[in-house]
């Protein structure tokens, strides 16, 4: 896994009821991701309804850059909503943001975590 990966997991839900097939960034350093077992991850969601806010990045399916992302519709990746998560439990990657993706990600990560 690499920076930048968009991937599929099976990922459980808050209350320990279940779980279902999402999609996630890694967002982790790949200094990290190839030694490591955990991977951190943002969320990823098709519901685009907060991307006006610092927190998340719209990804325009239709575009050639969003469809290099592997995502079936517009999504928005949530940056708030961030997981640590064994890579065992990645199911596939499914694409890849662009570098200048990535740098907005940073963006959407230092207002997340209220970083300079």
């Amino acid at each position: 896994m690499r920076r930048g990966d968009v991937v599929l997991l099976n990922h459980p839900y808050a209350d320990a009821s279940g779980s279902k097939v999402r999609p996630m960034l890694v967002v982790s350093a790949d200094r990290d991701n190839s030694r490591l077992k955990a991977l951190i991850m943002a969320g990823i969601t098709s519901n685009t309804s907060r991307i006006a806010e610092p927190t998340q990045l719209l990804i325009e399916q239709a575009t050639p850059k969003g469809s290099a992302s592997g995502l079936i519709r517009n999504s928005a990746v949530v940056c708030t909503t961030l997981f640590t998560i064994d890579r065992a439990m990645v199911i596939k990657r499914i694409g890849h943001l662009a570098p200048d993706a990535m740098l907005r990600i940073d963006v959407c990560l230092k207002a997340a975590l209220d970083l300079p």
